[in-house]
């Protein structure tokens, strides 16, 4: 229904079911694609991150921007634009004018989206890493908005990859 925002759940054993993940959703990227990343201090915001750089061909380190805010890269077929937004206010990050890459050309990966929420694009996809009960496990919401994201999650949960939460 429109309006309605569901929420799908998936389930890492470890770095490389984190790893997968992001190369299924990669899989699918178009310009202007954006992801919405949080989770807590270790959960693996980066390490998803630096997979989706992985999937798209970028070449070289992909570190987390931290003090830098944003650095882009050259993808084979898409530039990926990634941002750690955590240092930032609202008001910084508007004035930075960021809402310029995400209706760009490229991918936007923003860590610690919840920090700007407010000028976030209506469509995209949230994501959230939960930390597990044991050391690699993680538990990743995904949280589209929006029709695209919608069918790449629908797709998702008919392979099996994720269970629509309740």
């Amino acid at each position: 229904m429109p309006g309605q925002t569901r929420t799908y759940r998936y389930e890492s054993k470890g770095v490389e079911d984190t790893r997968r993940l992001a190369r299924e959703l990669a899989s699918r990227f178009v310009p202007g694609t954006v992801l919405a990343l949080d989770g807590e201090l270790g959960a693996g915001k980066t390490t998803f991150s630096q997979e989706v750089a992985k999937a798209l061909g970028v070449e070289g380190v992909v570190n987390s921007p931290t003090f830098t805010i944003v650095k882009e890269y050259e993808g084979r077929s898409l530039p990926f634009y990634h941002m750690d937004v955590y240092r930032l206010s609202l008001e910084d990050a508007e004035d930075m004018g960021l809402d310029e890459y995400w209706y760009g050309d490229g991918v936007s990966l923003i860590e610690w989206a919840s920090k700007v929420t407010e000028l976030l694009p209506e469509e995209r996809l949230d994501l959230y890493i939960e930390l597990g009960s044991e050391p690699d496990r993680r538990t990743i919401y995904l949280t589209p908005h929006g029709e695209l994201y919608e069918d790449w999650c629908t797709i998702l949960k008919e392979s099996g990859l994720v269970d629509e939460q309740a």
